[in-house]
Parts: structure tokens; sequence; C-alpha cells
């Protein structure tokens, strides 16, 4: 019989999933075994890292999921790879110890958690939000479980989804004073709806483990957040100078593929180029501190701009003979740049890739010292909200890989066969080419062939409309094909939750507009929407009173302006609350405020969508 696991050590191996997991996006891959194994300064060859990943994926689709990472603790007696990846797990300090070792207190069952995450993250936390008056339980103390319990009410949460990605959530739904077990779960719906349309996969987290403080759950959402704001500018088309880093031969659109972490790694070595040093990874490679000496010293203003002062390195630490002491002069340098941030002296030569990873980040973001090459011709343009909002959707949705550049990141279509599984097409893996394709002969041709089996899916399984789409296009990313066969994914996917709910394949526009209408006058409301394109939409008060009629007297009218004629800034605030407060009465609406100013029909049904669903679940 298979080992069952107890409660106790089933959050054991979720926390060492997660600290395994560096990006958060719910699976383990090939670059994540490789890592860890480097952190324990015993590097494994590129092909056992392959036989590891194939003897772990039940599944084959090239990553570890959480099922797959338990049941490889169920029993690895008769797999020799699994029981080193096991062993790994073991030997990486501040992980756990799993198998029953957790120690047993007088207070009851306490589990070894990631320490030193949830040190760094408490103290981001309480240098990120000082200022803020609403959060009256900082400094939280990075020594104890003070964090969790912090966290617990909700405030910090939405308050630190605004930090990484301001105007995110309308502070005016955040419930501050007289909190009740109601209010509280309120304000928990509102950190996790807001989360997922950030682009945080929340799938299998529930207001109530937020609410209990469940370190593993809490510390893995904290690190998609706080991720997410460090990442936001190591972006081609937000920071052009990134274009200094272009590489012999290579094209811009080749530098905006590469991911945030890919990218942070290319800006360390070319500071470090001077110095010949090259630096592979977050772990591994920075636990002697002298990479980050050298980058320090390449970084730190040297007195040239009028605003900058000059901040001088000193060198000397870099020469001390002890590892740990190296580090605490090297994050003492830090200090003078005031980024001595996420990472201890013991993090640094532990390898801890997360922390470190945020460490540079942090570096980056202060002190880019990079200038936009003169000669480079740019034509980039910024992502445009509809395309923001699906690759948020898809990310919050745990698709692998993460997508950071919409058309580059679904060229091969292995994260479209994800979501169409996710809307309940059935996917025949069998004819899927999984990849690495850089390795592949015919590499790019094996994405277009997987790109024509995504339109032929589309077209025979799920029955989109795909007139004039090729898989070529896919491919290629032409932007009103990708995305129209993207819209029918996500409109798919959301009307499924009314096909949930016992309306089955029926809930179209005519049904929701229908509802919509019957349970406004129903409740008492005078408005209604003769479609998704119905310019009363714009003002945002057909949405605020079904809200209103799903969860009685949770709108503040008071906060609403209601005037005949509203200008724009005046519907961009009711725009706001009422993305807010659909989250917060439990909808998750991936939209924007724009998106209803706007009357975008596609959006809009999102959102009608969602709270339909919402207020079928009272029923």
């Amino acid at each position: 019989m298979p080992k069952e696991f107890t409660q106790e050590e089933m959050e054991e191996i979720q926390v060492a999933f997660q600290n395994v997991d560096v990006d958060g996006n719910g699976y383990v891959t090939a670059n994540e075994i490789g890592g860890l194994f480097q952190e324990l300064g015993k590097p494994m060859p590129g092909y056992k890292i392959r036989e590891l990943l194939e003897s772990l994926d039940r599944d084959k689709d090239s990553r570890i999921s959480l099922e797959e990472f338990t049941e490889m603790f169920r029993d690895v007696k008769s797999n020799t790879m699994a029981s080193a990846f096991k062993s790994a797990l073991k030997q990486k300090e501040g992980i756990v110890s799993i198998g029953g070792t957790s120690e047993i207190s007088s207070a009851g069952t306490t589990h070894t958690i990631a320490e030193e995450e949830r040190h760094a993250f408490a103290n981001y936390i309480n240098v990120s939000l000082k200022d803020d008056p609403d959060c009256s339980n900082l400094p939280i103390d990075p020594n104890n479980d003070s964090l969790f319990k912090a966290v617990s009410n909700g405030i910090i949460l939405c308050k630190l989804i605004n930090h990484s990605v301001p105007d995110t959530i309308d502070e005016r739904t955040i419930n501050i004073k007289k909190l009740t077990a109601f209010t509280i779960q309120e304000n928990l719906n509102l950190a996790l709806n807001s989360a997922s349309a950030i682009g945080c996969q929340v799938v299998n987290i529930g207001a109530s483990d937020l609410k209990e403080g469940k370190p593993h759950l809490v510390l893995g959402l904290l690190w998609q957040i706080i991720r997410i704001g460090l990442f936001a500018n190591i972006e081609l088309s937000r920071n052009e100078a990134l274009a200094a880093l272009l590489e012999e031969g290579e094209t811009l659109e080749d530098l905006m593929r590469l991911s945030p972490e890919e990218l942070l790694l290319r800006w360390m070595n070319f500071h470090l180029k001077k110095d010949g040093i090259i630096v592979k990874n977050f772990s591994s490679d920075v636990k002697d501190s002298v990479a980050y000496f050298h980058l320090l010293e390449a970084i730190a203003p040297d007195g040239s701009k009028e605003d900058e002062p000059k901040i001088e390195i000193d060198m000397n630490g870099c020469y001390l003979g002890d590892n740990t002491k190296r580090a605490e002069a090297m994050l003492q340098e830090a200090d003078k740049l005031d980024c001595r941030q996420f990472v201890t002296p013991g993090d640094v030569v532990s390898g801890n890739a997360k922390l470190n990873m945020a460490f540079v980040a942090t570096l980056f973001n202060k002190y880019p010292a990079l200038t936009k090459p003169e000669n480079q011709d740019f034509n980039l343009e910024s992502e445009t909200r509809e395309e923001r909002t699906f690759r948020n959707w898809m990310n919050s949705l745990g698709v692998n890989p993460h997508v950071n550049h919409l058309y580059g990141d679904i060229q091969s279509a292995l994260v479209i066969f994800q979501l169409y599984e996710k809307v309940n097409v059935e996917v025949n893996w069998d004819r899927v080419n999984r990849g690495p394709f850089k390795q592949m002969i015919g590499g790019n041709m094996k994405k277009v062939e997987n790109c024509n089996y995504a339109v032929e899916l589309g077209k025979t399984k799920a029955k989109f409309s795909l007139v004039g789409i090729g898989g070529e296009d896919l491919y290629n990313g032409v932007q009103n094909l990708t995305l129209s066969v993207l819209w029918q994914l996500m409109r798919r996917y959301t009307v499924n939750v009314l096909s949930d709910l016992g309306h089955g394949e029926v809930a179209g526009d005519d049904l929701i507009v229908s509802w919509v209408n019957e349970t406004l006058e129903k409740a008492g409301k005078t408005s209604s929407i003769k479609s998704f394109k119905d310019p009363e939409i714009s003002n945002s008060q057909p949405i605020l009173d079904l809200i209103d009629a799903i969860q009685p007297s949770s709108v503040k009218f008071d906060l609403v302006h209601t005037k005949d004629e509203l200008t724009d800034e005046e519907k961009l605030s009711n725009a706001k609350y009422a993305i807010s407060m659909a989250r917060k009465i439990g909808a998750k609406v991936y939209a924007l405020p724009e998106d209803i100013v706007e009357v975008n029909p596609k959006m809009v049904m999102t959102i009608f969508a969602c709270l339909m669903g919402r207020g079928l679940k009272k029923v």
C-alpha cells in the first residue's frame, strides 16, 4: 500500500516544493533542479538532470507538479534518481526535514520552514509599507512567526499588491477599522482575487489558509507578489537602456524574449566583464560574495551626476578569508547604496537562489548603470492592456513556461495546450513536441507543428471561430490573430464557471444579459444593460448595482459619482471602485477599470459573467 502522509508531513512537502520552485509558478523545472544541486555544491550534468526530470515527471510534460513531487515521497526505493533528489532536498539548508522529524513542543506541532524567507519578507514589508498609516501592526518582528499573524487580516496583503502594481486595488474597498470575521474574509477575497489579476497563481490558496497563517502558503503568495514588483522594470519595452545588454548577432526581439531572471544574469555579467568574472546562477556562483563586491563597485555612483554624490565601495572586504565575514562586509557596502535587502550573510553563503535573485533585482532597480545605445533604432510598442490582461490570466493559472513576453513565450504552443486543458478540451500529448527546442534538430519547425495542432484543436474540439488563422500565425506572433485565439480561450474559461453551475454551453451573451437585468430588477435597482456595448456601462452604475444586489449593502454609494454627466476622471474613479468591489465579494475579475470606461465589450462581458457566477453560487 502506498504511504499516506499526515497533514504535518504534507505541509512540509509543500514547503520543500515551494523552496525548489524558485520562480513560484507552481512547477519545478530542469533549471530549478539544476539550481538545487548547484546550491549544494554538487552540480549535476545536464543529461543527469534530464534523466531525473523524466523519472519524476509522470505525465511527461517536462515539469514536476506538486502532485508528482508528493508521489516521489511515497516510494523511492526502486528509483535511484528520485532517491538522489530526495536526499538533496534533505541536505538543503532551511527547507525541511521530511518524514516525521519536526519538533513537537508544548504549544503543538511546529514545522521547519524557510526561516530565511520569513525573515526577508518581513523586513521587506517593514521597509515598503513603513509610512502607511493603515498598517498599524508594523514593524513585523522578522525573528518569529509574527509575519503570519500580520497578514492574516488581509490589509498588508492588499497594500503590498498595490506596492508591486500600483492602483490594482482601490483602497476605499479595504476594510481597515473594527474588523470582524466577515470583513476580514472580504479583505482576503480582495487580496487573493487581486493577486490573481496581476498574475499570481492562487489556485490552491484560500482565504482560510491566509487567515490561519499557513506558513508555506503565505510565503508562497508573498514571494509571487514581491517578485512581480521587483521585476516590473526589468523589461525592454519599459526600460530601453536594457538594449545595452545586446550581444553580438542579437536583435531587440531576442532580448525581449529573455525572462527577468535571464536579464538579471545578463546585467550582472555586463558589469562584471571587465573583471573577468562570469555568473551563471544566483546560488553557487555568488556564495563567496566576490562577484557581488565587483558588481557593487561597478554600479556605485561615481559623482558624475549632480543628483548622485559619489559612493566609494571599500573592496578590502573582498579579500577576507572567511565566506561569512566576506558576505557581511559586502552587505555593509550594499548598505551604502541603500540596497541591503533580502539576504543575510548566511543566505549569500548558503546560496539561497530566490533571495539572492531578489537582492540582485534590488540592485538593478536602484542602480542599473546602463545607458541606452545612441545608434540603436527603437521601434518597441509597450504591452497593451489587452495583452497584459491575457498574460496575467495565463500566469495565474500556473502555465509553464511563465509568460513574460506574450508572443515569444507562447510561440511553441505549449502554453496554449495547457489552456485548452483548463477549458476542458482534451489534448493528445503524443502529438505535441515538448522541447527543449534549442536542442532539437529543426526546433522551429517543431514549434510550427505544435501551433498547427493548436489551431486544429481550436477548430475541431473547442469549436472556436478561427477562420483565416493558421499555425504559422501563432508561431510568428501575428497580433490580432493570436489575441483572437487567446480571447476565445479566456471567454470559454470564464463561461465554464457558469457551466459548472448548471447552465451548460447555453451560457451565452444573451443569457448573461438577461440574468443581469432580472437580478437588478428583483433587487429594486433602476439600472439595466442592453448589451455589453451599452454606453451606460461606462459610468459603472450597472456593475455597482449588480454587486449590491448580489451582496446587499456592500457598496458604499456615497463614494460613487452619480450625476448625469461624469468626467472621464470620475468614470475612472467609479470603475476602479467597481473592479475592486467585484473582487471583494469573491468574483475573480481580470478586466481593468479602463475597460469599463471605454466599454470594451469583451472585458465587460467577463466582468458580468464572473459576477453572475458569484451570484449563482448564493442560490
